[in-house]
C-alpha cells in the first residue's frame, strides 16, 4: 500500500476498470499536448514481444483531424466492404451475439432510433468515421517487416479500392510522411462526395448489401 494513500493498489485498479465506458461522443475541445504525452508514456510501459515496443502512433489534431476525418467518413460511406487489419468474427452466437444485442439496442434507445430502423443503423454506424466528433485521432502501425499481413491488404485495396478508397489510402500515406497537400485532398473529397459512388455506396450500406460500382 502506497504511504501517501489509504487505497490499495488493486483497489485503484478495480475504481479504473468499473468506471470505464465506450464514448460515442466526445467534446470538441482539444486535449492539452502534456495530458496526451502522459497517457502514451503510461502505454508504453504495457508488455510486448520481447521488449520489441513495435508500436508508432501519429495523433492528429486540429484541421488534421478534420481532413483525416471527411476521407475516412467519404470512404465508409462509399460501400466497399470492409477490409480492415484484423477479420471480423465468422459469426457471433450464443451468450456472445445476446450481449453484443444488448450493447447495441442500449445505444440506439439512448439515441431515439427504433428497433428496425436499418437506415438509422447504417447511419449511427458510419459516426464511427466521423470518430464521434473527438478533438483527436491516433493511427497505430507498425513497420512493415513485423506484419506478414502488410502485403496481403494493400493488394486488396489495391485490386478493389473504389475511388474513394483510392483517395483515403493517399491521404493516409500523405499524412504519415507530413506531405499532405490539404486543397488536393479537399478537392479529391469533394470530387467523392459528388460521384454516384457515394449515391450508390451509402444505399448499399443502408441495405445490407454489396454495392454495384
Amino acid at each position: 500500500m502506497d504511504a501517501k494513500t489509504d487505497t490499495a493498489p488493486i483497489e485503484v485498479l478495480e475504481d479504473l476498470l468499473a468506471s470505464r465506458f465506450s464514448c460515442r461522443a466526445f467534446l470538441p475541445q482539444p486535449v492539452p499536448r502534456a495530458i496526451i504525452e502522459r497517457i502514451l508514456a503510461a502505454a508504453q510501459k504495457t508488455a510486448s514481444w520481447c521488449n520489441s515496443q513495435p508500436w508508432q502512433l501519429v495523433i492528429a489534431s486540429g484541421a488534421a483531424t478534420r481532413k483525416f476525418r471527411d476521407v475516412m467518413y467519404g470512404a465508409a460511406s462509399s460501400g466497399k466492404p470492409n477490409s480492415g487489419d484484423f477479420p471480423f468474427p465468422r459469426e457471433y452466437r450464443g451468450v456472445y451475439l445476446e450481449r453484443r444485442r444488448e450493447s447495441g439496442f442500449q445505444l440506439y434507445n439512448s439515441l431515439g432510433i427504433p428497433r428496425g430502423d436499418k437506415a438509422g443503423y447504417a447511419r449511427q454506424a458510419l459516426e464511427n468515421f466521423n470518430f464521434f466528433g473527438a478533438p483527436h485521432v491516433a493511427i497505430v502501425h507498425t513497420d512493415e517487416a513485423l506484419d506478414k499481413e502488410v502485403d496481403r491488404l494493400a493488394a486488396t485495396l489495391a485490386g478493389n479500392a473504389p475511388r474513394a478508397m483510392a483517395g483515403m489510402k493517399r491521404a493516409i500515406n500523405e499524412f504519415a510522411r507530413g506531405t499532405l497537400d490539404e486543397e488536393a485532398a479537399d478537392r479529391r473529397h469533394r470530387d467523392s462526395m459528388r460521384s454516384a459512388e457515394i449515391s450508390e455506396g451509402i444505399a448499399a450500406f443502408a441495405e445490407k448489401r454489396p454495392p454495384k460500382f
